[in-house]
């Protein structure tokens, strides 16, 4: 708990929340050139934007404007591969920064870069060792105790359990000293992210809604509160038995709909994106399903956390997805998903006809189980 303390002297006051204005991340990395690409990806308020530069003799810079604290993804593509490449097997960054000239500044890669000119970041890095390092570490360190394994412990399932347990160790003391520290620090940033961090996608009203009412107005109401304070409130009404949650979300042609406007039918309200493996791997199970039930009164409502129309609609087509599509194309932030407290996907709601839950995240046979059950007679 003390060591905790000792680092609150670095947390801005809450009233930089307020703040907006532009910020410059500058890059020099190496001495990098055409095809090499920089991407960044950040969240303004609520708001997800995205950019991408050239890389000219290492250098590359992005403008924009920023709500104070701002969470952002960097990729850097070093062959011109392209972005989905650079973020998801290359170099790739996640960081926090603010109204500010950020300069990040490495020899060979954004991985090995250091920062300056960013108070936001500096906080951020001791928040990070305050709680016990950001997940991307705690994975790291789990990798790098698998490969310092012989091949042939690789392959005994003892050894890797070891690993394993350690991982799941420090992840859970990661996750106690996150509610520690919102706990202790109720009026700085870094305290409403590490509570909405450790609330996680199973909320623990008892632990999590104290600790969110003791915490400054600033932060409760900043979108990161907002968001915190729905998936408690879904936590509290949102649940087997209740009566599922009315909401309203245009199609792919832009006409609203209505989950009350499906009348009579068991419904499997379904969560899921274009950019989700495990949602578009479930795809052909649903529609096996869908076609097998959908004269006997079963229907889908898929709601996207997709913020790009064309790779949704492009999801939709290629997996030829035969039932109802909505979206706000707002990523994360789409409404129906924050008023249903999702903070991870796949996910969905089985609800019969009078649009009570009866079932909460069923894939796969467990879900044909359960349809087979509804619909045995």
């Amino acid at each position: 708990m003390k060591k905790l303390l000792l680092i609150s002297g670095l947390l801005a006051p809450v009233s930089l929340l307020a703040q907006t204005g532009s910020f410059t991340v500058t890059g020099h990395i190496g001495t990098l050139n055409s095809p090499a690409k920089a991407y960044i990806d950040w969240m303004d308020n609520g708001s997800g934007k995205e950019d991408s530069v050239d890389v000219v003799n290492g250098t590359f810079q992005f403008k924009g404007n920023s709500g104070g604290y701002t969470y952002a993804r960097m990729a850097l593509s070093h062959d011109g591969g392209g972005k989905q490449k650079a973020v998801y097997t290359g170099d790739v960054i996640y960081f926090y920064f603010g109204k500010e000239q950020v300069v990040i500044t490495s020899k060979d890669s954004l991985a090995n870069a250091k920062f300056t000119g960013s108070k936001v970041y500096n906080e951020y890095v001791a928040y990070n060792k305050a709680i016990g390092g950001t997940i991307m570490e705690l994975n790291k360190a789990a990798n790098a105790a698998f490969s310092h394994l012989t091949p042939e412990q690789q392959k005994d399932t003892a050894f890797v359990n070891v690993i394993d347990r350690n991982y799941r160790k420090s992840m859970q003391l990661r996750n106690e000293k996150q509610l520690d520290f919102a706990k202790t620090h109720p009026n700085a940033w870094f305290g409403i992210v590490a509570l909405s961090e450790a609330a996680g996608g199973k909320l623990d009203l008892p632990k999590v809604e104290p600790i969110f009412n003791a915490m400054s107005t600033p932060l409760k109401t900043s979108d990161v509160g907002k968001e915190l304070e729905q998936r408690i409130a879904a936590a509290k009404t949102i649940h087997v038995g209740a009566a599922a949650p009315e909401f309203v979300q245009n199609d792919v042609n832009g006409k609203p709909v209505k989950l009350s406007d499906i009348k009579g039918k068991a419904v499997l309200v379904e969560f899921w994106a274009s950019w989700c493996g495990p949602c578009r791997a479930e795809n052909p199970n649903l529609t096996k399903q869908y076609e097998q039930y959908k004269d006997k009164g079963f229907e889908i409502i898929a709601i996207s956390l997709d913020d790009h129309k064309d790779k949704w609609e492009e999801a939709i087509a290629h997996d030829k997805l035969p039932w109802i599509h909505v979206s706000d194309l707002k990523g994360w932030n789409n409404a129906v998903g924050r008023m249903y407290g999702i903070r991870a996907v796949p996910a969905n709601f089985l609800l019969d006809a009078d649009r009570k839950i009866v079932a909460i995240s069923l894939r796969g046979e467990e879900l044909n189980k359960k349809l087979a059950e509804i619909f045995a007679n």
